[in-house]
């Protein structure tokens, strides 16, 4: 009895601090989720209505998620010094200051003004993101995955609302004399504006603060321990990096595969006589995809490992591009299925990969990492968003579709050759 009470005592205040962090976690990712959703549904129509190219189109998910790549180390070094709640809120609210210089580029017809508002506006993708890495500071090691799907999944609320609620913010657009594709923005400004209040007021305690400081407690007596001379700190460092080289991997690839396919569906719908309604569907649906599985896949990773799911995610993938790849032009069913398809495997990828570099990295430098590893997803998405509207244009949409899901394969043998490493 002397031996479990004490610690029944140590980690109540811990799990009591947790489901607060979840419940405002998730508040801030239902508020972001429909900031994401609203922008990713007609900022290529968007740039494509001012700068009159298709080969153009991806150009401006190209500057948001490179905007997003400085974000991530932003967020990631404010939260290592002054905690989660100030780095979440500072991206948030840049993300709604991109969204209102979007809004008057859109209104002054400038291109410039678009491009430095799209990439500030990036600032909240990041944030989104970085959010999953919040749940998790004091979630149990075995329950990582989980921790990270439950903040995951709160975005799936917003993001299917956001992009349902492009045809009606357009028209009140209208009605404000902006012009129709720049409405959502209006909900994006005012959603990340919001989410940055939500965090700056009841995030407390900070998470990744708290667990900081439990993790001292924790360690200071076997920091006075004698070290070990069998080489297990430096096959324990080795580990550590083989794990963030491999879970940035899956999720590079991820997220480069799925902003590719995904920016420039809506633009190809758009080619073949598809409104904005149908296009919003089609995201709100892809969307869901994205994040919806979160529970489930936060329970596969914790129950059969990270090398099964990220195959898993691979062949998601890869069908989601054959689908997509062969959808008559005419077929919004067949769309949906292709971006639901390509939503699942990047949320089988987003999730193991942040389980593999949560395990991975100590809480003493884990904000930071986890900040550059995002800047690699971020300049994935970039190069993915940039380069889907010259493939489009060069190739056609079916290349880009089918070229997306064969790369996503390369997640498996990378995988496999770092666990036969371990």
């Amino acid at each position: 009895m002397t031996t479990t009470v004490p610690a029944r005592i140590e980690y109540l205040p811990r799990f009591q601090a947790q489901r607060r962090i979840l419940i405002v976690l998730i508040a801030a990712q239902v508020l972001s989720g429909a900031g994401l959703a609203a922008g990713v549904t007609t900022g290529a129509l968007l740039a494509q209505d001012m700068l009159g190219s298709t080969s153009l189109a991806g150009l401006l998910s190209a500057l948001s998620t490179a905007g997003s790549a400085l974000a991530a180390i932003a967020v990631g070094r404010i939260s290592q010094a002054r905690g989660r709640r100030l780095g979440l809120a500072a991206g948030y609210l840049a993300g709604a200051v991109g969204s209102a210089g979007v809004i008057a580029a859109a209104v002054a017809g400038s291109s410039v003004l678009l491009f430095i508002a799209m990439f500030v506006y990036g600032a909240g993708t990041a944030t989104n993101l970085q959010a999953r890495y919040a749940g998790a500071d004091l979630a149990a090691p075995a329950h990582h995955a989980r921790a990270v799907s439950t903040v995951l999944v709160a975005t799936t609320l917003g993001g299917v609302v956001g992009p349902n609620l492009a045809a009606p913010t357009g028209d009140l657009a209208h009605t404000l004399g902006i012009p129709h594709l720049a409405g959502p923005f209006l909900l994006a400004g005012a959603a990340y504006a919001i989410a940055a209040l939500v965090l700056a007021i009841w995030l407390r305690p900070d998470p990744l603060l708290l667990a900081r400081a439990l993790e001292t407690e924790r360690t200071a007596a076997a920091y006075a321990q004698p070290g070990d001379a069998d080489g297990r700190p430096r096959r324990a460092a080795e580990s550590r990096r083989s794990g963030v080289l491999v879970g940035a991997l899956v999720m590079v690839l991820t997220q480069l595969v799925m902003v590719a396919i995904m920016t420039m569906t809506p633009v190809h719908m758009h080619d073949h006589g598809h409104g904005t309604a149908a296009s919003g569907l089609v995201i709100a649906i892809h969307i869901g995809a994205m994040y919806l599985p979160s529970p489930l896949t936060g329970w596969l990773v914790d129950r059969y490992g990270h090398l099964t799911i990220a195959a898993a995610s691979a062949l998601a993938l890869l069908t989601a591009g054959i689908v997509a790849a062969n959808a008559p032009g005419d077929s919004v069913a067949l769309f949906a299925v292709a971006l639901a398809l390509l939503g699942l495997g990047w949320n089988l990828g987003l999730v193991t990969g942040t389980a593999i570099i949560t395990d991975a990295v100590p809480l003493a430098t884990r904000a930071r990492t986890q900040g550059l590893v995002d800047v690699s997803i971020a300049i994935a998405g970039a190069t993915g968003g940039m380069a889907s509207g010259l493939v489009v244009a060069a190739a056609g949409y079916p290349l880009l579709a089918i070229g997306g899901g064969i790369l996503a394969l390369a997640i498996v043998p990378a995988v496999v050759a770092a666990a036969r490493g371990r």
